[in-house]
């Protein structure tokens, strides 16, 4: 089990990347336990996640500068088998989406967008889609400190098209 100190960036879907800021001890049921306060910049949004099992609500270490190639290549050519009928389908995203796994969004992107491009994407495909888009930015982000236009042009890139 990964533990966290003060600094460290993370992921708490669906907030987003944080910081875990300290760690505080809360009493439930005439019992301590010891939480990590994870605050989200830009935000007044605090998290108060149980140090012993922070994966039980998803936290896990943001992105880093290394795992970068991996997420782009999963951004081009990552695959994920997604179910014709839509209830099935609309299951499998929504879970896709909630993990906050940045390497199935990734996988989930390159597919909805070659499915865009095939046939065109139903409206609440494309807003998974957009959500997908959204998740990774916010990510990549936090990494390259870039802006909207700077992330917008390096998933183009991974999809070997030309800058808007």
């Amino acid at each position: 089990m990964k533990k966290y100190v003060m600094g460290d960036r993370v992921v708490l879907p669906p907030y987003g990347v944080g910081v875990v800021c300290g760690i505080s001890e809360k009493r439930v049921a005439n019992r301590t336990f010891a939480y990590y306060q994870v605050e989200f910049p830009n935000s007044t949004s605090k998290a108060y996640v149980p140090v012993d099992a922070p994966m039980g609500v998803g936290l896990r270490p943001a992105l880093t500068h290394k795992e970068m190639p991996a997420l782009l290549n999963q951004l081009r050519s990552g695959r994920v088998a997604l179910p014709r009928q839509w209830a099935a389908r609309h299951r499998k995203v929504t879970e896709i989406l909630v993990s906050g796994d940045p390497f199935q969004i990734a996988a989930l992107a390159s597919e909805m967008r070659r499915w865009n491009i095939e046939r065109g994407l139903p409206d609440l495909d494309r807003q998974a889609y957009r959500r997908a888009l959204k998740l990774l930015s916010a990510e990549i982000r936090e990494i390259t400190d870039g802006g909207a236009d700077d992330i917008r042009a390096l998933l183009d890139s991974a999809w070997g098209e030309e800058p808007n």
